[in-house]
């Protein structure tokens, strides 16, 4: 079984990370997938603020490491995917090309205009992929 969570660095998606450990420990040949959108919205100003372009992969990568670190405690096989552009249709595109089993997404990001609704993000990926999809508040 194949399970992705989408990950930006919110609550939400670490608490959807989580769930998506415990749903993988649950099926011992389960395979779980990190991803992480660098969304081309905020790289510029991700760019401007960061010292270097090392300094910048590091910021996303702390996103994270807390996740890698709760899989291996948690004994689950973990894959991370780091990709680039807009993360509704980057998600869509990847989940659906990927054959995901299980997709678990946070209900809202780190955009504070999607804190007042359903996020954005999660409801277009909710609407597109051909797999299940949990959506963690």
């Amino acid at each position: 079984m194949k399970i992705a969570v989408a990950i930006d660095g919110s609550q939400n998606a670490l608490r959807a990370a989580k769930h998506a450990i415990t749903l993988a420990q649950h099926f011992p040949e389960a395979q779980l997938e990190i991803i992480y959108v660098a969304d081309y919205n905020k790289a510029k100003d991700e760019r401007l603020l960061a010292q270097n372009e090392d300094s910048l992969l590091l910021k996303r990568k702390k996103k994270i490491e807390p996740v890698l670190e709760w899989a291996q405690q948690a004994g689950v096989k973990v894959k991370t995917t780091m990709l680039k552009g807009t993360p509704s249709l980057e998600i869509i595109k990847y989940v659906n090309a990927q054959a995901v089993d299980q997709l678990v997404i946070g209900s809202r990001g780190l955009n504070t205009l999607q804190e007042m609704v359903l996020g954005s993000v999660s409801h277009k990926v909710m609407k597109h992929v051909k797999c299940p999809v949990t959506v963690v508040k």
